[in-house]
Protein backbone atom coordinates (compact mmCIF):
# COMPACT_ATOMS: atom_id res chain seq x y z
CA UNK A 1 0.00 0.00 0.00
CA UNK A 2 1.26 3.49 -0.89
CA UNK A 3 2.13 5.50 2.24
CA UNK A 4 -0.20 8.38 3.03
CA UNK A 5 1.11 11.81 1.95
CA UNK A 6 2.63 13.94 4.70
CA UNK A 7 1.12 17.44 4.47
CA UNK A 8 2.00 20.89 5.80
CA UNK A 9 -0.80 23.49 5.81
CA UNK A 10 0.24 27.14 5.47
CA UNK A 11 -2.51 29.75 5.83
CA UNK A 12 -2.85 32.87 7.95
CA UNK A 13 -6.45 31.96 8.86
CA UNK A 14 -6.60 29.48 11.72
CA UNK A 15 -10.08 28.29 10.77
CA UNK A 16 -8.85 27.33 7.31
CA UNK A 17 -5.94 25.38 8.79
CA UNK A 18 -8.14 23.59 11.31
CA UNK A 19 -10.79 22.77 8.71
CA UNK A 20 -8.30 21.40 6.20
CA UNK A 21 -6.56 19.38 8.92
CA UNK A 22 -9.84 17.75 9.96
CA UNK A 23 -10.78 16.99 6.35
CA UNK A 24 -7.43 15.44 5.45
CA UNK A 25 -6.98 13.51 8.69
CA UNK A 26 -10.46 11.99 8.32
CA UNK A 27 -9.41 10.71 4.87
CA UNK A 28 -6.21 9.06 6.02
CA UNK A 29 -3.79 11.84 5.10
CA UNK A 30 -1.12 12.75 7.66
CA UNK A 31 -1.01 16.47 8.49
CA UNK A 32 2.44 16.93 10.01
CA UNK A 33 2.27 20.65 10.76
CA UNK A 34 0.78 24.09 10.25
CA UNK A 35 2.18 27.55 9.51
CA UNK A 36 0.61 31.00 9.81
CA UNK A 37 2.75 32.79 7.23
CA UNK A 38 5.30 32.11 4.52
CA UNK A 39 8.35 32.40 6.76
CA UNK A 40 6.88 29.85 9.16
CA UNK A 41 6.07 27.61 6.18
CA UNK A 42 9.67 27.65 4.95
CA UNK A 43 11.00 26.84 8.42
CA UNK A 44 8.39 24.12 8.99
CA UNK A 45 9.11 22.49 5.62
CA UNK A 46 12.81 22.22 6.42
CA UNK A 47 12.06 20.79 9.85
CA UNK A 48 9.22 18.42 8.96
CA UNK A 49 10.02 17.46 5.32
CA UNK A 50 6.39 17.07 4.13
CA UNK A 51 5.52 15.53 0.78
CA UNK A 52 2.94 18.23 -0.01
CA UNK A 53 2.51 21.82 1.18
CA UNK A 54 -0.90 23.50 0.97
CA UNK A 55 0.20 27.11 0.55
CA UNK A 56 -1.99 30.19 0.85
CA UNK A 57 -0.87 32.84 -1.63
CA UNK A 58 -1.61 35.99 0.35
CA UNK A 59 -0.07 35.93 3.83
CA UNK A 60 1.71 38.48 6.04
CA UNK A 61 5.49 38.57 6.69
CA UNK A 62 6.27 36.46 3.62
CA UNK A 63 3.71 35.65 0.95
CA UNK A 64 3.08 32.20 -0.45
CA UNK A 65 4.88 32.93 -3.69
CA UNK A 66 8.22 33.70 -2.04
CA UNK A 67 7.75 30.81 0.38
CA UNK A 68 7.10 28.45 -2.53
CA UNK A 69 10.22 29.64 -4.35
CA UNK A 70 12.39 29.05 -1.27
CA UNK A 71 10.86 25.66 -0.52
CA UNK A 72 11.29 24.34 -4.06
CA UNK A 73 14.86 25.64 -4.28
CA UNK A 74 15.71 23.77 -1.07
CA UNK A 75 13.48 20.71 -1.58
CA UNK A 76 12.77 20.16 -5.29
CA UNK A 77 10.92 16.91 -4.61
CA UNK A 78 8.35 18.67 -2.41
CA UNK A 79 4.99 19.41 -4.04
CA UNK A 80 3.21 22.71 -3.45
CA UNK A 81 -0.50 23.30 -3.98
CA UNK A 82 -1.50 26.95 -3.92
CA UNK A 83 -4.63 28.05 -2.06
CA UNK A 84 -6.46 31.05 -3.46
CA UNK A 85 -9.81 32.82 -3.43
CA UNK A 86 -9.71 33.69 -7.14
CA UNK A 87 -8.99 31.23 -9.94
CA UNK A 88 -7.54 33.92 -12.23
CA UNK A 89 -4.89 35.24 -9.85
CA UNK A 90 -1.59 36.70 -11.07
CA UNK A 91 0.18 35.13 -8.10
CA UNK A 92 -1.12 31.69 -9.06
CA UNK A 93 0.40 32.13 -12.52
CA UNK A 94 3.75 33.11 -11.05
CA UNK A 95 3.61 30.17 -8.63
CA UNK A 96 2.96 27.70 -11.46
CA UNK A 97 5.90 29.17 -13.34
CA UNK A 98 8.32 28.59 -10.47
CA UNK A 99 7.16 25.02 -9.93
CA UNK A 100 3.93 24.83 -7.90
CA UNK A 101 2.02 21.72 -8.90
CA UNK A 102 -1.38 23.35 -9.13
CA UNK A 103 -3.90 25.42 -7.23
CA UNK A 104 -7.11 25.03 -5.30
CA UNK A 105 -9.85 27.49 -4.52
CA UNK A 106 -10.45 27.80 -0.80
CA UNK A 107 -14.08 26.72 -1.20
CA UNK A 108 -12.92 23.34 -2.54
CA UNK A 109 -15.01 20.33 -1.51
CA UNK A 110 -13.61 17.96 1.09
CA UNK A 111 -13.26 15.06 -1.34
CA UNK A 112 -11.61 17.24 -4.00
CA UNK A 113 -9.10 18.54 -1.45
CA UNK A 114 -8.03 15.04 -0.44
CA UNK A 115 -7.93 13.83 -4.04
CA UNK A 116 -5.78 16.82 -5.07
CA UNK A 117 -3.24 16.14 -2.33
CA UNK A 118 -2.98 12.49 -3.33
CA UNK A 119 -2.69 13.41 -7.01
CA UNK A 120 0.24 15.80 -6.66
CA UNK A 121 1.93 13.44 -4.20
CA UNK A 122 2.23 10.95 -7.08
CA UNK A 123 4.20 13.52 -9.08
CA UNK A 124 1.34 14.72 -11.30
CA UNK A 125 0.07 18.27 -11.63
CA UNK A 126 -3.36 19.45 -10.58
CA UNK A 127 -4.25 21.12 -13.84
CA UNK A 128 -7.73 22.12 -14.96
CA UNK A 129 -6.84 22.91 -18.58
CA UNK A 130 -9.56 25.48 -19.27
CA UNK A 131 -8.82 27.51 -16.13
CA UNK A 132 -5.05 27.19 -16.50
CA UNK A 133 -5.15 28.28 -20.15
CA UNK A 134 -7.15 31.37 -19.25
CA UNK A 135 -4.78 32.10 -16.37
CA UNK A 136 -1.66 31.82 -18.53
CA UNK A 137 -3.22 33.67 -21.47
CA UNK A 138 -4.05 36.60 -19.24
CA UNK A 139 -0.76 36.96 -17.42
CA UNK A 140 1.80 35.66 -19.94
CA UNK A 141 0.39 38.14 -22.46
CA UNK A 142 0.29 40.93 -19.88
CA UNK A 143 3.86 40.37 -18.70
CA UNK A 144 5.17 40.06 -22.25
CA UNK A 145 8.15 38.06 -23.45
CA UNK A 146 10.67 40.40 -21.83
CA UNK A 147 10.02 38.94 -18.37
CA UNK A 148 9.56 35.20 -18.81
CA UNK A 149 8.98 33.26 -15.61
CA UNK A 150 10.31 29.99 -17.04
CA UNK A 151 13.66 30.19 -18.82
CA UNK A 152 14.37 27.17 -21.03
CA UNK A 153 16.15 26.47 -24.33
CA UNK A 154 13.84 24.67 -26.74
CA UNK A 155 16.73 23.82 -29.09
CA UNK A 156 17.28 20.59 -27.18
CA UNK A 157 13.90 19.24 -28.33
CA UNK A 158 13.32 17.08 -31.40
CA UNK A 159 10.63 18.23 -33.87
CA UNK A 160 8.24 15.63 -32.43
CA UNK A 161 8.91 16.75 -28.87
CA UNK A 162 8.31 20.36 -29.90
CA UNK A 163 4.97 19.29 -31.35
CA UNK A 164 4.06 17.46 -28.15
CA UNK A 165 5.01 20.49 -26.02
CA UNK A 166 2.84 22.73 -28.18
CA UNK A 167 -0.15 20.45 -27.66
CA UNK A 168 0.59 20.23 -23.93
CA UNK A 169 0.44 24.01 -23.88
CA UNK A 170 -3.02 23.86 -25.37
CA UNK A 171 -4.13 21.69 -22.46
CA UNK A 172 -4.39 18.31 -24.18
CA UNK A 173 -4.26 15.18 -22.02
CA UNK A 174 -2.06 12.20 -22.88
CA UNK A 175 -5.10 10.43 -24.33
CA UNK A 176 -5.92 13.42 -26.54
CA UNK A 177 -2.27 13.75 -27.57
CA UNK A 178 -2.15 10.09 -28.57
CA UNK A 179 -5.31 10.43 -30.63
CA UNK A 180 -4.21 13.61 -32.41
CA UNK A 181 -0.67 12.37 -33.17
CA UNK A 182 -1.73 8.77 -33.92
CA UNK A 183 0.59 7.41 -31.26
CA UNK A 184 0.16 5.02 -28.36
CA UNK A 185 -0.31 6.55 -24.91
CA UNK A 186 2.92 4.83 -23.81
CA UNK A 187 4.83 6.62 -26.60
CA UNK A 188 3.23 9.93 -25.65
CA UNK A 189 4.26 9.43 -22.01
CA UNK A 190 7.83 8.77 -23.15
CA UNK A 191 7.87 11.99 -25.19
CA UNK A 192 6.44 13.97 -22.26
CA UNK A 193 9.00 12.50 -19.84
CA UNK A 194 11.86 13.40 -22.20
CA UNK A 195 10.55 16.96 -22.60
CA UNK A 196 10.38 17.40 -18.84
CA UNK A 197 13.91 15.99 -18.41
CA UNK A 198 15.47 18.11 -21.17
CA UNK A 199 13.77 21.34 -20.08
CA UNK A 200 13.94 20.64 -16.33
CA UNK A 201 10.18 21.00 -15.95
CA UNK A 202 8.45 19.65 -12.88
CA UNK A 203 5.10 18.89 -14.47
CA UNK A 204 2.43 19.87 -16.99
CA UNK A 205 1.70 23.16 -15.24
CA UNK A 206 5.18 24.45 -16.02
CA UNK A 207 4.92 23.04 -19.54
CA UNK A 208 1.81 25.14 -20.20
CA UNK A 209 3.49 28.29 -18.90
CA UNK A 210 6.59 27.62 -21.00
CA UNK A 211 4.58 26.99 -24.18
CA UNK A 212 2.99 30.44 -23.87
CA UNK A 213 6.10 32.31 -22.80
CA UNK A 214 8.17 30.95 -25.70
CA UNK A 215 5.44 31.67 -28.25
CA UNK A 216 4.69 28.03 -29.09
CA UNK A 217 1.11 28.75 -28.11
CA UNK A 218 -0.59 32.12 -28.42
CA UNK A 219 -3.69 33.41 -26.63
CA UNK A 220 -6.72 32.26 -28.56
CA UNK A 221 -5.10 29.08 -29.92
CA UNK A 222 -7.51 26.17 -29.81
Amino acid sequence: MTPAPRVLIADDQELIRVGFRLILTARGIDVVGEAGDGAEAVAAERRLRPDVVLMDIRMPTMDGLEATRRILEHSPRCRVLMLTTFDLDRYVYAALAIGASGFLLKDVTADHLAAAVRLVDTGDALLAPSITRRLVQRFAAADGPATPAVHRDLAALTPRELEVLTLLGRGLSNTELARQLTLSEATVKTHVARIFAKLELRDRAQAVVLAYETGLVSPGDA
